[in-house]
């Protein structure tokens, strides 16, 4: 089974075959766009047993534990997720063709400002067989091509998605060439090199994993980038800060999924509360799991529990694990300091009655997605109600945040004219 997708082609072959299928790709209309998003849905529930297998597979072979053993495992629940996203991603507005803007000169020419697709997308990745699916019907919605280089941890996973992608493709859309979805090899970093040097047959690259990927991707990539960003997220318990809404936030946002990117890393405590809340919340960290490390003030608050001491380095790590470091701070100001001087400027929460310390923090933290009461675990396309995401962006240009339809789309201006000249 190996063979069929990335032993045949060569990746300058793959790049070029998904050129040719971006031009057809980008005619499409929203019906059969939909129709193969459906197509693709029904395929992925149909053929359950066959992914499992094919994860099973790269699971054991992985001698990946703990959370990222976690971002590689395929379930029937999340198998039934993946076919929902699908589901979810076609039931949403097409945004191609959508006029932006539209007016008319003096001279009579009218001009219009229109989304178009992207062209071809490159997606580079690590673990997770869900990002080839999501990434895939993303692109196909929008009428792009897609590449996607997976890790080699997921190769029989994310070989058998793009086969029966491929399949549906092929027969639920009559004149698509092959190459709208690629995969190239994950069994060396050559096509890694080779996508993100491909100027002129892929538009952008998204490379979607740990920071050393990033980086690499980022610093060596001739083609553009759009960055997504490792999560060191923060909460904040301010000094009017529910204290039972404040467990629940925290609880969930560093245990729910410890090994993905919204998954909170860092507790801050304002100084006036510190005495009170810290004890409470060490102790439930503790309960489910968690290694809590702390500044000199918030182990000597936790004096009674186990709390090892954070180092300078702490505060910049990504954990992906259960772990959570803690530190006092004295007010609203020092904690966005802190946030903005540390974080990876994904996401990022304050927990307070206080609208005026709220206002403050959301204006005051820069990064993708800031929050209010609420746990940072909901940074996530399908939760923003986007269907699913290519990433979280944690650049300014040209997206930010969570991006999916409307930030795979470029724009261009159609100009409409009865014999003017200039």
């Amino acid at each position: 089974m190996a063979a069929t997708l990335t032993g045949v082609a060569s990746t300058q072959e793959k790049l070029l075959r998904a050129r040719a299928a971006s031009v057809r790709l980008a005619l499409l209309s929203t019906e059969e766009k939909n129709a193969l998003l459906r197509a693709i849905a029904d395929a992925i529930e149909a053929n359950e047993k066959s992914i499992l297998a094919a994860n099973r597979e790269d699971v054991d072979n992985s001698g990946l534990e703990g959370a990222m053993r976690d971002r590689l495992l395929l379930t029937s629940s999340r198998v039934k997720e993946m076919a929902g996203g699908v589901r979810d991603v076609a039931s949403l507005p097409d945004p191609i063709g959508e006029t932006l803007a539209e007016w008319t000169k003096s001279n009579g020419l009218r001009i219009r400002k229109v989304r178009v697709p992207l062209g071809v997308v490159g997606i580079i990745y690590e673990s997770r067989p869900n990002v080839t699916v999501d990434t895939a019907v993303l692109a196909l919605k929008t009428g792009n091509a897609i590449v996607l280089r997976g890790g080699k941890e997921a190769a029989q996973s994310n070989q058998r998605l793009v086969e029966i992608m491929k399949g549906e493709i092929m027969s639920a859309v009559p004149g698509v060439p092959d190459g709208a979805v690629e995969l190239l090899d994950s069994s060396n970093r050559q096509s890694v090199n080779e996508l993100i040097k491909a100027r002129g047959l892929v538009d952008v690259i998204i490379p979607r994993g740990g920071a050393g990927l990033i980086t690499f991707v980022t610093e060596n990539s001739s083609v553009p980038v759009i960055e997504t960003g490792a999560g060191n997220c923060h909460i904040f318990v301010d000094e009017s800060a529910d204290f039972e809404m404040a467990d629940r936030i925290v609880i969930n946002a560093k245990t729910q999924r410890p090994s993905v990117c919204n998954a909170a890393e860092k507790l801050l405590v304002h100084e006036r509360i510190a005495a009170e809340y810290i004890p409470r919340i060490v102790k439930k960290l503790i309960d489910a799991g968690v290694e809590v490390r702390g500044d000199g003030k918030a182990r000597t608050l936790a004096a009674g529990f186990h709390v090892g001491p954070a180092v300078e380095q702490d505060w910049y790590e990504e954990y992906l694990r259960l772990c959570m470091a803690v530190a006092v701070v004295a007010n609203v100001d020092e904690a966005i300091t802190h946030i903005n001087r540390y974080s990876t400027k994904h996401s990022d929460s304050i927990v307070t009655r206080d609208e005026a310390s709220a206002r403050k923090f959301l204006r005051g933290v820069d990064s993708a997605a800031v929050y209010w009461n609420a746990s940072t675990r909901f940074t996530d396309g399908a939760e923003f109600g986007f269907g699913a995401e290519m990433g979280i962006s944690t650049q300014k240009l040209h997206c930010r945040g969570p991006f999916a339809l409307a930030e795979l789309t470029s724009s261009k201006y159609e100009i409409i004219g009865t014999g003017q000249v200039r």
